[in-house]
């Protein structure tokens, strides 16, 4: 359970803070984990969880901005999984953010600060995990754009959350809408690799690793249910995947079986 998300810019101010339970973190946990940084020299170089004499700290860094949730110490001792899991969550966070606001800096979340606040509103209930698919959280909460800011102005509502739950929440597959059309059905998968390679003044290749990432943009109506393999799937290390995709035919048979979301996303990663 996390208790509070702190964003901070690349100099170390805050530029938001949402309290998630009753129990308030003091501001202060931020000038520790920022003397930290300053110890180490860049905040790439700190751990992804930190442990301070009162809070487990988690961060993430996107663009420069450092996002970072704490839960406090005396609660039970958190076990490897749990740490992974709040940390991948926090990720999760990040990247929604970024991807609402089309980009990550210190002049964007404070223009929309709004938004980010009722973003974290939907996907934490209390320190839990709650809403974090971004299709659905398009359907609650506006995305920030110009029209939007000067109906604000106009109407004087600050709010940019619907009244109605979206169709998908109650959904057996809530990353996607239940009555998605269109008029051609299709589907358009990228495989984007990039080689990370050490070759020594000889010229030979002391060390040679590949990122991959499969990204797809479906134009596909109703609930498509897709399949898709690779010719030498054995190659392929530390998989993560959309929640999309089924776990047990990718473990049985090395097979990715999904119902996909409408519009670009990414299905797997690997290494």
């Amino acid at each position: 359970m996390l208790q509070c998300i702190f964003i901070l810019s690349d100099s170390g101010e805050v530029i938001l803070e949402k309290q998630l339970t009753g129990l308030k973190v003091d501001r202060s946990i931020c000038a520790w984990f920022w003397d930290q940084i300053l110890s180490q020299g860049d905040s790439l170089k700190l751990a992804p969880v930190i442990t301070s004499p009162t809070h487990y700290l988690f961060q993430v860094v996107r663009d420069g901005i450092i996002f970072l949730a704490c839960t406090q110490v005396e609660m039970p001792p958190l076990m490897a999984i749990e740490a992974s899991l709040l940390w991948l969550f926090l990720c999760r966070v990040a990247n929604v953010v970024k991807e609402y606001l089309d980009g990550l800096n210190e002049d964007l979340i404070k223009d929309n600060f709004v938004i980010v606040y009722e973003l974290l509103d939907e996907m934490i209930d209390n320190g839990f995990p709650l809403t974090t698919e971004p299709s659905i959280l398009r359907e609650m909460i506006a995305p920030p754009n110009l029209v939007g800011k000067v109906l604000s102005v106009i109407t004087g509502s600050t709010s940019n959350v619907s009244s109605t739950l979206p169709g998908a929440a109650s959904s057996c597959a809530p990353w996607r809408k239940p009555d998605v059309k269109h008029s051609s059905n299709e589907i358009y998968v990228n495989l984007v690799e990039e080689m990370d390679a050490t070759i020594n003044r000889e010229g030979v290749l002391v060390k040679c690793e590949i990122y991959g990432e499969v990204q797809v943009d479906s134009r596909l109506s109703g609930l498509p249910d897709l399949t898709l393999s690779f010719s030498n799937p054995s190659i392929l290390n530390d998989a993560r995947f959309h929640p999309c995709l089924r776990l047990r035919p990718w473990e049985s048979d090395q097979i990715l079986s999904f119902v996909p979301p409408d519009g670009q996303f990414s299905l797997m990663s690997y290494r």
